[in-house]
């Protein structure tokens, strides 16, 4: 059945006439939250891969990098002359028994910014020489190391944990180098390269971001060789 409106036109019986205005109110509303829902959820997303998706790719590079490298340290051999690593080969393996982390270091990318494409996919793979620090093998200078602290598997996660006197070992194709702990500290991001500048005894630096989900600093340790293979 219909029925005639007031000017004569005939509406279906379900018809309820024009949208008050709290109606169009209270769906604008609704449809504004299910946005913001929306944007939320694809934020969520978005940060749980940076997080943990991120770490796929890394636990996969540290596969082959693990496969690379152990036939390398399972017989140690002297270093052979003006010796040098392609970017992004197995370097050497980090090991700091105290925050638990044992990872597989790769060789960084020459004459390039720490900022660039060629670093930022070393570091994807795991912690990265620095190409123009030391050598463990060289006996003079200073090893320098970086690694995520976020992203990519975390290598660096806890590096704030390690203490005065705790052992850090990378473990080379020439034998294991061992050292302690002597400081840690943060330095603002610009000027933090200072701590790569070379030391006359043997020692080793790690740097990562600082705070946690920030790169506004650099957390830095720095640790001495405290023993080197006997044939080095």
């Amino acid at each position: 059945m219909t029925r005639p409106s007031a000017d004569g036109r005939r509406f279906g019986d379900g018809y309820r006439g024009p949208m008050s205005a709290g109606s169009v109110i209270r769906k604008s509303l609704r449809a504004f939250g299910f946005g913001c829902l929306m944007v939320a959820a694809g934020l969520a997303g978005y940060v749980g891969w940076l997080l943990w998706g991120t770490g796929l790719e890394t636990a996969r590079a540290q596969d082959q990098l693990r496969q690379d490298l152990a036939p390398l340290v399972a017989t140690p051999t002297p270093p052979r002359p003006h010796e040098r690593y392609l970017p992004g080969q197995a370097y050497a393996a980090i090991v700091i028994p105290s925050i638990d982390i044992d990872f597989v270091v790769v060789q960084g990318p020459p004459n390039v910014p720490y900022l660039s494409y060629q670093w930022t996919s070393a570091l994807k793979k795991g912690p990265t020489h620095y190409p123009d620090s030391a050598d463990p093998w060289d006996g003079t200078g200073r090893v320098g190391i970086a690694g995520h602290r976020t992203t990519y598997l975390h290598p660096f996660l806890n590096l704030d944990r390690v203490r005065h006197g705790d052992t850090i070992e990378l473990v080379t194709e020439h034998g294991t180098f061992t050292y302690h702990v002597d400081r840690t500290f943060v330095l603002p991001e610009a000027g933090s390269g200072v701590v790569l500048r070379q030391t006359e005894r043997p020692s080793l630096v790690l740097t990562t971001c600082n705070p946690k989900y920030s790169s506004r600093e650099r957390l830095i340790v720095t640790a001495s060789l405290v023993e080197a293979p006997s044939a080095i």
